[in-house]
């Protein structure tokens, strides 16, 4: 083999190589359910000097599902949920809060602290159910569809959560 064919070669596998290592080291945007918001108060801190409370949040990341389709209904001249319901999987925002307190209830309860977790929120979307003035064929009429009163419904959305918090108070939380 040539010395430019191994260089070459050799190349190329430190690149498949470096690519599967990133690949395997990253986590894909799409796997990140939220994003962390730490709101910076060291600063003030620092220059005031007294403690001041540490807060940070979470900011959930929606994603969209995939609707499930219309589906064939006997009887029916057009398909069940003409328009279908969309899921959306998100959450609900967190927050995390660690406060000082005043040495008020003794020197064992001088911080306050709140967790408050981004929690799992799943919605779908509203739907439409639509029948047309007509019926299936009749065979007893030569295959004439009968006339019926037009049908419209709206499927309405649903939204399931499980918020949760956490609030303490102890020594230097």
């Amino acid at each position: 083999m040539k010395s430019t064919t191994r260089g070459t070669l050799a190349a190329v596998i430190t690149c498949v190589a470096a690519a599967a290592a990133a690949a395997a080291s990253a986590t894909p945007a799409a796997a990140i359910g939220t994003v962390p918001v730490p709101v910076p108060l060291d600063g003030v801190e620092k220059s005031l000097n007294v403690e001041l409370p540490t807060i940070g949040g979470e900011i959930p990341l929606p994603t969209p599902g995939a609707p499930e389709g219309p589906r064939f209904a006997e009887g029916r001249l057009l398909p069940e949920r003409a328009v279908p319901q969309l899921p959306v999987a998100a959450g609900l925002p967190g927050v995390g809060l660690r406060a000082p307190l005043p040495e008020v209830l003794g020197d064992d309860f001088n911080h306050l602290s709140l967790d408050a977790p981004a929690s799992d929120l799943r919605t779908i979307g509203p739907g439409l159910a639509l029948d047309a003035p007509l019926t299936a064929p009749n065979p007893d009429r030569f295959g004439m569809p009968d006339l019926q009163p037009p049908q419209a419904g709206v499927v309405t959305p649903v939204l399931q959560a499980e918020p949760g918090a956490d609030l303490g108070l102890g020594t230097g939380l």
